[in-house]
């Protein structure tokens, strides 16, 4: 029996959710923008990447189990700390919350490694993304704006990876390529 590959969904709903905050972040849309990415972070980034991490489990995905899983929390936990907690919490304490998941983020680049160029740029890019916006808060507001635009950058990557996915599969070829892992000889 054929499973369906779960990686396509979680990259999606990351790459959607991503897309809505960081063109926010990037001062494109102000505030009273939040409520709709806080909707796309409860459904969409948040439980269908949960989902899709669920769904690697028995594909014995260790990878995919941890990253799709992680990232769909952190929607979770971002719409709720928005919408409940968000004016209590000194701004500090926020950039240590990002700087953290660039940590987490970090280490699962380098796992990357061993994966396809797609997914390695995916989270380097995102991992540069958490960084800006850790540093914008710490040091100078204009990083802010660029991690919003790196993160663009990094919704576009996933969103390219998704794509790849579900239509190479359909066309049983590559026409989208992923720039597949090569072991050095």
């Amino acid at each position: 029996m054929k499973l369906a590959n779960p990686a396509p969904l979680g990259l999606a709903g990351f790459a959607f959710t991503t897309w809505m905050l960081s063109m926010h972040n990037a001062g494109w849309f102000a505030g009273d923008a939040v409520p709709m990415v806080l909707a796309l972070a409860y459904a969409y980034g948040g439980t269908a990447q949960v989902l899709a991490g669920l769904l690697e489990f028995p594909r014995g995905n260790t990878f995919g189990f941890v990253a799709f899983t992680s990232y769909g929390a952190f929607w979770w936990s971002f719409a709720l700390f928005v919408q409940f907690f968000a004016a209590k919490v000194p701004a500090g304490f926020i950039a240590w919350y990002l700087f953290v998941w660039g940590v987490f983020t970090f280490y699962m680049w380098i796992a990357t490694f061993r994966a396809n160029r797609a997914v390695q740029l995916v989270f380097l890019a995102l991992w540069i993304t958490f960084v800006l916006l850790a540093f914008g808060i710490w040091f100078a507001p204009v990083l802010t704006l660029v991690g919003g635009y790196v993160g663009l950058v990094t919704a576009v990557l996933a969103f390219y990876l998704s794509a790849a996915e579900v239509i190479n599969e359909a066309y049983g070829r590559t026409v989208l390529s992923i720039g597949p892992y090569q072991q050095a000889a």
